[in-house]
C-alpha cells in the first residue's frame, strides 16, 4: 500500500469523497440528498479496511462541517478513528516517526477544528458552462504529424467540472500515410489500463457491467478496466483545433469509459511527442492495446 500525503484531503480517496460532497452541494442538492447520495457507511476496502476508512472519515466530516451540516454520530466516528490510530501506524510504517507524528497533527486540528461550530458556512459556488463545443462525444479525429503520418483518437467525453470543459480524448493505435476512415479504425486498438479490483467477480462485475467481455480478451479476471485519457481543455485547444479533422463517430460502450489515468494535453507539440512513438508512451505509462471492436458498440 502507497500512502499519500498526511493532510486530510490528500490522495484519490479523500479528495473523491470531499469533491463528490461539494459537487452535490454547488448543484443546490439539498443536505438530505446529499447524505443520499454519499452515505456516511464503512466500506469494506479488505485488509487496509480502518486506514482507508479514516481517509474517508475524515474527508467527509471536513466537507459536511465546512456546509454546516456535521452530525453527532459524524463527529463520534471521527473521533473513534483517529483512536485507532490506523492512518497514523501506516505513515509511520511506510515513511517513518516523523510522518506519523505529521499525520496525527493533521487529524488533532481537524477535529478541534470540527468540534466548534462553523461561523462561516461555505457558500454554493456558480459555474459558467460552455454551450458551444468544438468537438462531441463519440467524434473521431484525425490528425497528421511532421512524419507526414495520420493518426486518429476518439474524444470518449467531453466533461465540464467546476467551470473547465475538457475534450476527454484517448488515443488508437492507427498509423497510416493516408487520411483513416471509420472502416479502417475498426481493425485497430485502443490504449487502456487494467486496474486492480478489491472486490470479488461478482461485486466488480457489478460495479463495471461487461467488464467480463475483457476478462476473455486478456484470459485474466477480476479487474476494473479503464480508458487512458488524454485532457484538453476547452480554452486549450483554441489554438490547434484546426489540426484536427471529425472523419466520423464511433462510440466505446459507457461502463468501459471509466478512468484508467489521464494528463492534460496543453499544446499540439504535446500529440507530436506523444504519437510519434505511441509504443513507449504506453509502455511508460503501463498501457495496453485493447481491440476497436471489443471496446466499441457495433
Amino acid at each position: 500500500m502507497a500512502t499519500d500525503g498526511v493532510k486530510i484531503i490528500d490522495g484519490d480517496l479523500a479528495r473523491d469523497t470531499y469533491d463528490q460532497i461539494m459537487d452535490l452541494y454547488d448543484s443546490d442538492a439539498n443536505i438530505d440528498t446529499i447524505r443520499k447520495e454519499v452515505p456516511f457507511v464503512k466500506d469494506n476496502y479488505g485488509p487496509d479496511t480502518d486506514f482507508y476508512h479514516e481517509i474517508f472519515v475524515t474527508a467527509y466530516a471536513l466537507a459536511f462541517w465546512e456546509i454546516g451540516a456535521i452530525t453527532d454520530d459524524i463527529l463520534h466516528e471521527v473521533k473513534r478513528v483517529i483512536d485507532l490510530k490506523a492512518g497514523v501506524k501506516v505513515w509511520t510504517e511506510e515513511g517513518d516517526e516523523k510522518e506519523g507524528n505529521k499525520r496525527q497533527r493533521e487529524l488533532d486540528k481537524l477535529l478541534k477544528k470540527i468540534s466548534a461550530p462553523n461561523q462561516k458556512i461555505r457558500k454554493r459556488k456558480k459555474y459558467k458552462l460552455i454551450k458551444n463545443f468544438y468537438f462531441q462525444p463519440d467524434d473521431v479525429l484525425t490528425f497528421q504529424l511532421s512524419d507526414k503520418n495520420y493518426y486518429a483518437v476518439i474524444c470518449a467525453k467531453v466533461m465540464q467540472h467546476r467551470g473547465q470543459c475538457t475534450y476527454d480524448l484517448v488515443a488508437t493505435t492507427f498509423k497510416g500515410e493516408t487520411k483513416p476512415t471509420i472502416n479502417d479504425l475498426e481493425n485497430c486498438c485502443i490504449a487502456g489500463r487494467i486496474i486492480r479490483s478489491g472486490y470479488d467477480s461478482k461485486t466488480t462485475l457489478s460495479y463495471q457491467p461487461n467488464v467480463d467481455e475483457i476478462w476473455n480478451y486478456t484470459k485474466q479476471d477480476n479487474f476494473i478496466f479503464g480508458l487512458s485519457y488524454h485532457l484538453v481543455t476547452h480554452r486549450d485547444i483554441i489554438s490547434f483545433k484546426d489540426r484536427f479533422e471529425v472523419i466520423g463517430k464511433l462510440k466505446i460502450k459507457e461502463s468501459f469509459k471509466q478512468d484508467g489515468g489521464y494528463g492534460y494535453e496543453s499544446s499540439f507539440d504535446r500529440f507530436e511527442s506523444i504519437f510519434s512513438d505511441l509504443d513507449k508512451h504506453m509502455k511508460v505509462f503501463g498501457e495496453q492495446n485493447f481491440p476497436v471492436a471489443l471496446l466499441c458498440e457495433r
